[in-house]
């Protein structure tokens, strides 16, 4: 009996890109799984049924008609209670998360997990920028900080609870690791500016609360990890952050505002399509102070963070891991996975003396 991978949330924009990747390599073994019978019947068509439709509420557990022979969960939504999560551990079930609810990822990081390897951090952000960061300390003797910029493009179409989660961290207070201790910061504050590449130019980006620098500074031991966002509009970004200061966006913790910009930004096409990651880590190297810069760019994020899972899932259900609960770049090297996705993305990257 061949073991079996399920996606859930499967037929949604993430979950579609996982299902339709895995399914070259795994046809008839992966499952598009959610509450919405209907929608993963339609998709399951749409892959000319490669790809099998289930009927699954997380919030309900693991389901009595759950198929035999489950290897490998891929969880596409965001999820509150964890207790599915901590049912599949129990029954040795691998499990990748794509959340970059850094709050989330605390909790299932506390489930025991000795039978099964969980794999967080999968993604772009967090995901990709935690690799690039890793790469970075690899070309360096000695890594003291790291800065990561994250331009996303307001052109792509999210799904609802990504858009709130944006929109909810735009006032997060939250506190990141500098120079070993925790320092303060709001949601779009503190602008720093870097250059991209050729085509984006050079873009200020300001504090924004992903979790890669949350968890950055423990598995690769880093004293100062910072993440900030930019927008490829730089009118949006320069409005955002001038109404951060003047605490306007403080208006988006009434419900009712809160909607009415979500929905704005779900019906409205207010760029590109376009994402870029922007590492750069200082540091020691040879004895001299050194900056390592990397970009990654290219189109559609949903479809970057899709194939970095699919990438992750293929890894656990083909090979042996260790048990237990790690980020991404704990388990993998980010040459083995740049080569592997190549073909979707540009690097660039050099190393230059401060």
């Amino acid at each position: 009996m061949y073991h079996k991978i399920i996606v859930i949330g499967g037929y949604g924009k993430v979950g579609g890109v996982i299902c339709d990747e895995l399914r070259k390599r795994y046809p008839y073994r992966v499952y598009a799984a959610g509450r919405s019978l209907e929608k993963a019947e339609r998709f399951s068509r749409a892959m000319n049924g490669e790809v099998l439709p289930l009927e699954v509420d997380v919030d309900g557990g693991v389901p009595e008609n759950w198929p035999d022979g489950v290897s490998v969960v891929i969880m596409c939504l965001d999820v509150r209670n964890i207790s599915f999560i901590a049912q599949c551990l129990e029954k040795g079930i691998h499990y990748i998360d794509v959340t970059a609810d850094y709050s989330v990822m605390e909790r299932i990081q506390r489930l025991p997990s000795h039978s099964a390897t969980t794999v967080l951090s999968v993604g772009l952000a967090p995901g990709i920028t935690n690799m690039l960061v890793k790469r970075g300390v690899q070309q360096l003797d000695q890594a003291d900080a790291a800065d990561i910029f994250l331009l996303l493009g307001l052109g792509e179409k999210h799904g609802r609870k990504a858009v709130e989660w944006t929109v909810d961290n735009f006032n997060a207070e939250f506190a990141v690791i500098d120079k070993g201790q925790q320092v303060e910061f709001s949601g779009f504050s503190d602008g720093l500016q870097t250059e991209f590449n050729r085509d984006i130019g050079r873009r200020s980006a300001y504090r924004f609360n992903f979790s890669d620098q949350h968890i950055l500074p423990g598995t690769l031991h880093i004293p100062t990890v910072s993440t900030r966002l930019c927008f490829d509009s730089r009118f949006v970004t320069w409005l955002l952050a001038a109404s951060a200061r003047l605490r306007i966006t403080r208006l988006l913790l009434k419900p009712g505002i809160r909607n009415k910009v979500v929905d704005s930004i779900l019906n409205t096409n207010w760029g590109k399509e376009i994402y870029a990651v922007k590492v750069e880590v200082s540091g020691q190297k040879d004895g001299r102070n050194v900056r390592y810069h990397g970009v990654i760019s290219g189109d559609k994020e949903f479809h970057m963070t899709g194939q970095v899972a699919a990438y992750v899932a293929r890894c656990l259900y083909e090979e042996k891991y260790p048990r237990g609960v790690f980020h991404i770049e704990e388990l993998f090297q980010p040459d083995e996975l740049f080569a592997s996705l190549s073909h979707h993305f540009t690097l660039e990257e050099r190393i230059g003396y401060k």
